[in-house]
């Protein structure tokens, strides 16, 4: 069975090969790319297999879910072609959630398949007053409240917040001027 674990700085080169093996090279041209370049996740959590080697991967970034609205984009979930099948991108999800709830955080969202999400309490109904900082399908942005009401009311620009990694941003966009571009592009 696999294990989970957080994430360490070791996981990089084998988690970026799982994601390129997932979804390939357009990732990086995902809407939800923008939330998360030049930004350190919240929580990020690997499986790995009886060998040791890398089978999954999980990471939830800070955000705004409008205006003064602290949340969590989950994403990318992705589970080894070989490992799929197995439960794991379940038990990958259920530890993230579990943790983001532990450690207070109380709504979270995503672009994705909503059968799958579904099972997990993820809704479209909850993110339907929220914007992206570009092109999703509505049906696929989701949101789930880890505390009854977390999204009631929420409405506006779901915007980057939390810290930054250097030196994933360009020297001459500085993380204000990041949020300020995304709000502007809205």
């Amino acid at each position: 069975m696999a294990r989970i674990r957080l994430e360490t700085p070791d996981d990089v080169t084998a988690r970026e090969r799982l994601l390129d093996a997932a979804f390939g090279d357009d990732r990086f041209a995902k809407t939800c790319e923008r939330l998360r370049e030049g930004r350190l996740p919240a929580l990020a959590l690997v499986a790995e297999d009886a060998r040791g080697r890398l089978i999954g991967t999980v990471r939830l970034w800070p955000v705004e879910a409008g205006p003064g609205r602290p949340a969590l984009m989950l994403g990318p979930l992705a589970v080894d072609a070989a490992s799929r099948g197995d439960g794991l991108g379940g038990r990958l999800m259920r530890a993230a959630l579990n943790r983001a709830a532990l450690a207070g955080h109380e709504a979270v969202l995503l672009v994705g398949d909503a059968p799958y999400y579904a099972r997990f309490g993820f809704a479209a109904e909850l993110a339907q007053a929220l914007e992206m900082p570009g092109p999703v399908e509505r049906r696929r942005f989701l949101g789930l409240e880890l505390r009854d009401g977390a999204l009631a009311g929420a409405r506006g620009l779901v915007i980057p917040t939390g810290e930054p990694a250097a030196p994933s941003l360009p020297a001459q966009l500085a993380p204000a001027d990041a949020v300020e571009s995304l709000r502007q592009a809205a």
